[in-house]
């Protein structure tokens, strides 16, 4: 007897019918696995598997990955450009001529009436870095406006910021296999086993194998804590209290690597005078965390042979984002920690070809990790894109969390969002509501219709997926890995790069400027910019990457596999060739718990949804697991406000409400709560919002609310409900 049955009933696994394995990169995370989608008969996608060679996965896939197949037939998908003249208005079906006119004559009326700058555009992390490029020449060489930025800001802003103040530029320094070296690994605001789960399979096969201390630093007790050595469940918004306290024992107990200090470092005197100001016993009544284990950890990164810093969101998305990544370079310089096996500090992208858009979008500076700021690489590339130097700002523009308040004063008109829904990805979102339907101007690039930021728009533009294009990503660790084509885009869907050059031709300032229309034709002019630069592709051909499954640059004649590591000389890209120690104070500009508000809320990734669930909420094999918001609460907390496992909870924090259902769970503190973020219309209406000062990021984990019992269940679980989405 079976589970009260007479009889087995096996599951049948429908048969495949694979007639032919195309090769492609995941489009999901950073992470940068090979894949293969299994084709039949009448090339439908009806699998996907891992490809054995390659050195990113070896052959594994996560849960999004094995399914990924199925968002070539997934539902709601844009299959024709929609037009209409007011958001409130029906959508009329039109032609791709008729979208772009509009699309052209609307930005060259808003910017002829109130400035170049009065048109915004925000781009993404999902698409093709030869597509980025593309968009960037567009936006910089021909639209003119300033205010132009990534959805990336939301979430590796401070990882770059960090990098560029402590290096001299972006570019994580290190690569998955420094976990095959290292002998201390200290992870900070990282749940790798549900955030990045094959980057967190490599690193617990070289765990498996060589023994190192795991040391995690979280607020919860997520799955990686429970699988540490060390957790440190540490207060919200206070990781630099515990990083300055960390350097402050290295430094007292003399365990720093004078030498390198000495040879590859400025700033050490005014660094070492404001950390012994954070000795243990007062970093743990701020941080919460005890003052013997901060010395322990401090010991043992120390006297490891080689010791590495990883981080995610915990870190990136605060007040102190960028102030928490230059203290993890920090304590990396003062232990000479940078650019040897197993010593680094390698912050863990979110989508998949985020360090694309840092390289090649233009966003923040120009291609190549070249700045606007730069009068020789302002005039290098006009003189290579043929346009006047002048037409270039000499200062990067809006971020694009300043871009939304800037349209809430009237000073942009005009917006095009590009694979990216600020409606459910942006705190505050009642906020971000209104402003949209204050734009004169909305247009929607995606490759879904249902996308919410699309109730507010006036154009819509069907773009392909990841698979229905070719061109590159870079990943986490700076390898380069190919996208190739598996299957045409549904109805009217164009490759993103098709629109970009389309739109371009209806500007008069590009016929002087050269729009390549295939992405290896692009791809030669990225690799011409790049040569001899830190992020130099010169070396790598469309093949080769193919080839290679995956090349990490730098890539040229002296490296012509690429490389691994960067820094390796101990020389940055400062202009003395030294890194920089800071001196890092503390303002403690967090919202407290207090007696109206008296829980923490905390945000992240569950492992079977991707960010807005734009493409996950429609894979049945992953909603599934994870279909409606809810939330994590201590079991002594639920206690004493009579909130049961499984009810339906009221959420409120200064700016708004959310309901959720309630799952009791010890994973967090009684002090805390935790609600996954990838539900349109919930965490993100709760969430404080306050800016890192230096990149811009929101700070999505450092709020208070409170729980409120609702005693009609049934209208609460309508309102839950409406949150999924889909």
């Amino acid at each position: 007897m079976l589970f009260g049955r007479r009889h087995k009933n096996p599951i049948l696994i429908p048969p495949k019918a694979v007639a032919h394995w195309a090769y492609t990169t995941c489009g999901y995370c950073s992470t940068g696995c090979s894949i293969e989608v299994g084709l039949d008969d009448a090339g439908r996608a009806v699998s996907a598997r891992g490809v054995s060679d390659a050195p990113v996965n070896q052959g594994k896939l996560c849960l999004k990955g094995i399914f990924e197949y199925e968002l070539f037939n997934s539902a709601r998908r844009g299959q024709t450009p929609l037009l209409r003249e007011r958001f409130f208005e029906s959508y009329s079906e039109v032609d791709w001529n008729q979208a772009l006119d509009k699309t052209a004559a609307e930005i060259k009326r808003i910017q002829a009436s109130y400035g170049r700058d009065a048109f915004a555009v925000v781009s993404t992390g999902q698409i093709l870095t030869e597509e980025f490029y593309t968009l960037g020449k567009l936006t910089r060489g021909v639209i003119g406006t300033n205010n132009y930025d990534g959805n990336t800001t939301l979430c590796m802003a401070s990882a770059v910021s960090g990098y560029k103040r402590s290096f001299g530029s972006d570019g994580p320094p290190g690569c998955y296999e420094d976990f095959e070296h290292t002998d201390c690994l200290l992870a900070i605001g990282s749940n790798l086993p549900e955030q990045h789960p094959i980057i967190y399979w490599r690193l617990k096969q070289a765990r498996d194998r060589r023994k190192f201390p795991l040391i995690v630093v979280d607020p919860r007790v997520t799955q990686f804590a429970q699988l540490a050595d060390i957790h440190l469940p540490i207060q919200p918004g206070t990781d630099v209290v515990l990083l300055n306290s960390i350097a402050h024992v290295i430094l007292k107990e003399g365990l720093q690597d004078h030498g390198y200090i000495a040879a590859h470092t400025n700033g050490f005197e005014e660094f070492a005078a404001l950390v012994a100001q954070y000795d243990p016993i007062t970093a743990a009544r701020i941080c919460g965390i005890d003052e013997d284990r901060i010395r322990t950890v401090a010991r043992l990164y120390a006297k490891a042979n080689a010791a590495m810093t990883i981080w995610t969101m915990g870190i990136n998305q605060s007040t102190h984002g960028s102030d928490g990544v230059v203290a993890i370079n920090n304590l990396n310089l003062i232990t000479g920690n940078i650019g040897k096996p197993g010593g680094t500090s390698l912050s863990i992208t979110g989508q998949c070809n985020a360090m694309g858009t840092r390289e090649f979008s233009s966003c923040s500076g120009l291609p190549a990790y070249r700045a606007l700021e730069n009068p020789q690489d302002r005039a290098f590339m006009a003189e290579y894109w043929g346009i006047d130097e002048d037409f270039f700002p000499t200062k990067r523009g809006l971020f694009q969390t300043d871009i939304f308040p800037a349209i809430e004063t009237g000073q942009i008109k005009g917006l095009w969002l590009i694979a990216t829904n600020p409606m459910s990805s942006m705190p505050d979102t009642p906020r971000i509501r209104k402003a949209l339907e204050k734009l004169e101007f909305l247009v929607v690039q995606d490759a879904y219709a249902d996308v919410e930021t699309t109730q507010y728009a006036h154009v819509y533009l069907p773009a392909a997926l990841w698979g229905e294009k070719e061109g590159v990503f870079t990943n986490t660790e700076r390898r380069v890995n190919l996208v190739r084509k598996v299957m045409e885009p549904p109805g009217q869907a164009k490759a993103d790069l098709w629109i970009f050059s389309q739109l371009a031709k209806r500007f008069e300032r590009a016929q002087q400027i050269s729009f390549p229309e295939t992405p290896a034709e692009v791809f030669e002019e990225m690799r011409a910019l790049s040569k001899g630069r830190l992020c130099d592709y010169s070396g790598m051909t469309h093949d080769a990457i193919e080839k290679q499954r995956g090349i990490q640059w730098p890539c040229n004649d002296h490296h012509p596999h690429g490389s691994a590591r960067i820094y390796t000389d101990g020389v940055f890209q400062h202009a003395d060739g030294k890194a920089k120690l800071i001196a890092l104070p503390f303002i403690d500009n967090n919202e407290r718990p207090d007696q109206h508000y008296p829980f923490w809320l905390n945000s992240g990734r569950v492992v079977e949804h991707w960010h807005t669930r734009t493409k996950t909420g429609k894979i049945g094999n992953l909603n599934k697991f994870s279909p409606t918001p809810y939330m994590e609460i201590n079991p002594a907390a639920a206690e004493k406000l009579g909130i049961g496992h499984m009810e339906y909870v009221r959420v409120v924090s200064r700016r708004s409400d959310a309901v959720v259902l309630a799952q009791l769970t010890e994973r967090v503190a009684p002090n805390a709560v935790f609600i996954p973020m990838h539900y349109h219309d919930c965490v993100n209406r709760l969430v404080l919002g306050l800016l890192d000062p230096y990149s811009r990021q929101p700070a999505y984990k450092q709020s208070a609310v409170r729980l409120e019992k609702i005693a009609d269940q049934a209208t609460a679980a309508v309102r839950n409900i409406t949150a999924r989405g889909f």
